[in-house]
């Protein structure tokens, strides 16, 4: 900030416009008006000191003050210099009227609240101006001694300055709070974009896998059909092309209930896929828990993995393997060669994109996945780093 700024900049507000007050302050804030109005008139007007046009002055002094100070307040907080010293200047004139003409109190205070009121509420230049001009104004029409002067104009400018400072550090309380829930708002969103993205990326994968199957058991009935299969060996197909309809929503369940932390061990999933398949399964290192992103990695992955060779090396040997390693956790499909003759008139069903969804499923986790042809076979690779390491 310039020095320039630091003179011309207004303060900051102690409220916004639309910003409603309390009760209590409000109805503190009418009390002390109302009582400082009653002092005002009831000094302005005792002993019968006015009649005749000069009761008319003094009655036309507080009305017009009463105005002026409500138009300088609503200038001020609408950052509109020009009418906030103007309206000060003719409360100023209207001080040194009513204190000529007998009604000290009601100067005083003109004198003082404006000075504390510009010091709060303008720019510091204009602030200073218009506080110096009101205490210089009291300092030469009071009778009081020269210290006690120099205490009432030192208090007022102390006062103002120390209510200046409060009413900046409310308001900058208020923008860090205002930042603080908007950044929790943000991060609330976010995090709902997060969790909406991890549901509909697990039931893609669900689809995927159980649709994928039940086009290889119904493409399979299809070729049955053409070649004049036999008809129970179709059934069969059909059949279990309804069984994967079913393990698909069983499958969406469960994925829904990992999402909540309602995941089984990973070694058990992997039990039951390697058995549905006719694969061997070898679990290394020691089990533990994995969080939910990890453990539905490795499932769909081994899902995949089978189910590509269950389209592309029907019968052929195939192995799985699950290390729990020190830093991280990894998971390995392979399948030997496939059997001279074995049927892969299936091989070309299906979209085609499973490698690459695992591969992005692992980069998401901060892991990597290799998969290519092995020994006249194939073979998948996950690695996933260590728990504290995933992203969450």
């Amino acid at each position: 900030m310039t020095t320039l700024d630091r003179w011309t900049r207004w303060p900051a507000g102690d409220a916004p416009l639309q910003e409603r007050f309390s009760r209590a302050r409000q109805v503190l804030a009418v009390v002390l008006r109302t009582a400082l109005l009653v002092a005002v008139v009831a000094n302005t007007f005792s002993g019968d000191r006015y009649t005749g046009w000069q009761l008319a002055a003094a009655i036309g002094w507080i009305v017009s003050s009463a105005v002026l100070f409500a138009i300088w307040h609503r200038a001020s907080r609408a950052h509109r210099l020009a009418p906030a010293l103007g309206s000060a200047a003719v409360l100023l004139t209207i001080a040194a009227l009513a204190a000529e003409g007998g009604a000290t109190l009601l100067a005083g205070v003109i004198w003082c609240g404006l000075a504390v009121m510009a010091v709060v509420r303008l720019p510091l230049g204009a602030a200073l101006i218009t506080a110096a001009g009101s205490l210089a104004s009291y300092a030469f029409t009071t009778g009081d001694s020269l210290i006690a002067v120099a205490a009432v104009t030192g208090g007022i400018g102390l006062l103002g300055y120390l209510l200046r400072l409060d009413t900046e550090a409310r308001s900058a309380q208020r923008a860090l709070l205002a930042q603080e829930r908007a950044a929790h708002a943000a991060e609330a969103e976010s995090a709902a974009l997060t969790e909406r993205a991890r549901i509909a990326r697990e039931i893609h994968d669900v689809l995927a896998h159980s649709l994928s199957a039940q086009l290889v058991h119904l493409e399979a009935a299809r070729l049955m059909l053409d070649r004049g299969a036999d008809r129970e060996q179709i059934r069969e197909r059909v059949v279990a092309a309804r069984r994967m309809a079913q393990d698909g929503l069983a499958e969406t369940r469960q994925a829904l209930s990992a999402l909540r932390g309602e995941l089984t061990p990973v070694a058990d999933q992997l039990a039951d896929l390697a058995r549905q398949e006719q694969a061997e399964l070898t679990v290394r290192g020691a089990p533990r828990p994995l969080p939910a992103e990890a453990g539905l990695a490795l499932r769909r992955t081994a899902q995949e993995a089978l189910t590509n060779v269950r389209k592309h090396a029907p019968g052929s040997r195939t192995t799985v393997r699950l290390a729990y390693l020190d830093d991280g956790v990894e998971l390995e499909v392979r399948n030997g060669r496939p059997p001279r003759g074995g049927d892969r008139a299936l091989a070309d069903s299906g979209s085609g994109y499973g490698l690459l969804g695992m591969r992005e499923r692992a980069e998401l986790l901060g892991g990597d996945l290799l998969a290519g042809p092995d020994d006249g076979g194939w073979r998948v690779l996950l690695r996933l780093p260590g728990d504290r390491e995933l992203p969450a």
